[in-house]
C-alpha cells in the first residue's frame, strides 16, 4: 500500500509516495534511476527479494516522477536528495541501499551524508550502472549545439531510447549537481560496494563505471561487468546477479 511523505516546506512542500515491505534488517532502500520509478522490473525484482527472504524493503518516487507530487522541471540533485533523506529516516536499523543510473549517485550521496552524521546504517551499497555526477556526464555527452542551447534557453530536450517522449534537461539541474560532485577526492563509504555493470551500456559507459572504482579507496569493492548487457539490466540474468550481490552482502555481515 502506498503511503505519502511530506518533504519540504510551504510552496515547496511535496507528497513523496512510499511503498514498504515489513521484515527484518537488513532493509532493502531501493533508489531508482533518472525518470524511473519504484514500480520498474528492478524495484519489483527486489520487492519480491525481500518478500521471498523475510527482509524489510523501502521503495519511493522522487517528486515528478511515478505517484509523487512535485513538478520534475523543478527536480534537482539537492531536491531528489532531501526526499531520500526523509524517507531513510523513517527506516530502522541497519540497510542496504540499492541504486539504479542515478539512483547509485544518490546513493553514494546519501552514504556520504550518513557518515557525516555519524551512523552506521549502511549495511552496504549495490549500484547498478550507477551514473555518479550524472549531470556532468550529461553534460559531456551533449552535443556543442545543445550544450548551447542549454544555455540560452535553460533547457534541453533530449532523445530517449526508453520513451517515446524526450527527456527534458534543466540548467537548474546541470547547475545544482555542481554542489554534489564526487570525482577529484575519495569516496568513504564505511560499507561493502558491489557494482553491476553491462559493457554495452551506451548512457553510463562501463569507464565510468571503473572511474568509480578508483575513487572508492577505503572499503571492499567487487565489480562485475556482464559483457552483452545494456543500460537497464533488467533481464532474468540481470536480476539474479542483483539479488545475488545482496545475498553476498548480507553474507559478509553475518561473517
Amino acid at each position: 500500500m502506498v503511503e505519502f511523505l511530506a518533504v519540504g516546506a510551504g510552496a515547496d512542500g511535496r507528497p513523496i509516495a512510499v511503498e514498504r515491505r515489513a521484515g527484518r534488517a537488513p532493509g532493502l532502500f531501493w533508489l531508482s534511476g533518472f525518470r524511473s520509478d519504484m514500480t520498474g522490473s528492478k524495484a519489483s525484482a527486489l520487492d519480491a527479494f525481500g518478500a521471498s527472504h523475510g527482509l524489510a524493503v523501502t521503495r519511493f518516487d522522487y517528486s515528478g516522477h511515478g505517484q509523487s507530487g512535485g513538478d520534475f522541471n523543478l527536480g534537482t540533485i539537492s531536491r531528489w536528495l532531501e526526499e531520500a533523506i526523509a524517507v531513510l529516516t523513517t527506516t530502522s536499523g541497519p540497510q542496504i541501499l540499492v541504486g539504479s543510473s542515478m539512483g547509485g549517485w544518490l546513493a553514494l550521496l546519501l552514504a556520504r551524508e550518513l557518515r557525516r552524521a555519524g551512523s552506521n546504517r549502511i549495511a552496504g551499497l549495490v549500484l547498478i550502472a550507477p551514473a555518479t555526477d550524472m549531470t556532468e556526464l550529461m553534460l559531456s555527452q551533449m552535443p556543442r549545439r545543445a550544450q548551447k542551447l542549454l544555455g540560452t534557453q535553460g533547457y534541453v530536450e533530449v532523445p530517449s531510447e526508453y520513451s517515446e517522449d524526450p527527456y527534458r534537461i534543466n540548467r537548474a539541474l546541470i547547475e545544482d549537481g555542481r554542489q554534489h560532485l564526487l570525482f577529484g577526492r575519495a569516496i568513504e563509504i564505511g560499507a561493502p560496494v558491489t557494482i553491476l555493470q553491462g559493457a554495452r551500456d551506451k548512457d553510463v559507459p562501463k569507464e565510468h563505471a571503473m572511474k568509480l572504482v578508483e575513487h572508492l579507496l577505503t572499503d571492499p569493492v567487487t565489480v562485475t561487468i556482464v559483457p552483452d548487457a545494456e543500460h537497464r539490466m533488467s533481464r532474468p540474468e540481470d536480476l539474479a546477479l542483483l539479488e545475488r550481490a545482496i545475498e553476498q552482502i548480507i553474507e559478509q555481515k553475518r561473517g
